[in-house]
């Protein structure tokens, strides 16, 4: 089972854990007007996703977290799914990146 972790700042979520070799760390960027409610990661080939990273909490338009998948993997290409507030346009979104490669990702509108 793979448990994914996150440190974040004032608006977003604190899931704490020691880094390891195999962590990957990122910073996820909300780059769109509308709230952020849930995202899912999984590792490229796995069929479905894990846990929703953010659990009861949200992350807000223009606001950053940190954080940490800590799934004992060595894996860095993830399939991600952003999902927004119901009374939002947007829809939701998935997009896969070597997230080892970019250090931070950004969604936009």
């Amino acid at each position: 089972m793979k448990r994914i972790l996150s440190a974040a700042g004032l608006l977003a979520v604190l899931f704490s854990t020691s880094a390891q070799a195999e962590d990957l760390v990122f910073t996820l960027t909300n780059g769109t007007s509308s709230v952020l409610t849930h995202f899912y990661t999984s590792p490229v080939g796995v069929d479905s996703w894990e846990g929703d990273v953010f659990g009861d909490h949200v992350l807000e338009p223009g606001a950053s977290v940190q954080l940490t998948i800590a799934d004992g993997r060595t894996q860095c290409e993830y399939d991600m799914r952003f999902e927004f507030e119901e009374s939002s346009d947007l829809d939701t979104t998935e997009d896969s990146q070597n997230l080892c490669e970019l250090g931070s990702y950004t969604i936009h509108e």
